[in-house]
């Protein structure tokens, strides 16, 4: 018939079906008039062993004990131990070669551990290198995440250093921390996924 349609449809392909054809994707149309199409992607990693990756940001992690430097070791393959009770100094690192614009490092806690309240416990929440202590613009400390924003990030590193509780026991995936400039989220770092053990 004469005029437009706004008629759309859904095409879901499984992913073997793409990795097994090279053959590319063909897309046609019979008839007058234009088609308009978008071709998305959405998928998930079937294995949590994601590497850490570094695209424009080089982040790292680290975790120390606050009260006894034997509550937490770190094993050969990465992973994480750490006494069950025990008070934690979690050290985020944060390179960039060149100005960075709108910036969000972002560390999502494993579930056995708790972010200790930097105001109600009376300490800062940063390390006391004087020459970067103002480095970011805004600060949010959430049970389930530790968030730390800049406006603007000329290059060189940085540290950000905040305590969480080891709560309780058990095997956590420790999920990888990040950091993106908002606006071109193509410009980004993480660590690799890992996994972190409270007994």
């Amino acid at each position: 018939g004469a005029g437009r349609s706004d008629k759309e449809a859904q095409l879901k392909i499984p992913m073997d079906d793409l990795s097994e054809n090279e053959q590319g994707l063909i897309l046609s149309k019979k008839g007058p008039g234009r088609l308009y199409y978008r071709v998305g992607m959405k998928y998930a990693p079937k294995s949590l062993r994601l590497p850490a990756e570094s695209r424009g940001f080089t982040v790292e992690r680290s975790f120390k004990g606050a009260d006894d430097r034997a509550d937490v070791k770190q094993r050969e393959n990465g992973d994480w131990k750490i006494r069950a009770g025990a008070k934690v100094e979690v050290t985020l690192t944060l390179s960039c070669p060149a100005t960075r614009y709108h910036v969000a490092l972002v560390d999502p806690l494993p579930a056995g551990l708790e972010p200790v309240n930097p105001a109600l416990d009376g300490t800062p929440s940063v390390n006391s290198d004087s020459s970067w202590w103002h480095w970011y613009d805004h600060e949010n400390l959430r049970d389930e995440r530790v968030e730390v924003f800049s406006q603007m990030l000329s290059a060189g590193v940085r540290t950000y250093t905040y305590t969480a509780l080891a709560t309780t026991p058990g095997e956590y995936v420790l999920p990888p921390l990040k950091a993106e400039e908002m606006y071109s989220p193509e410009v980004f770092g993480r660590t690799a996924y890992g996994k972190l053990i409270v007994d």
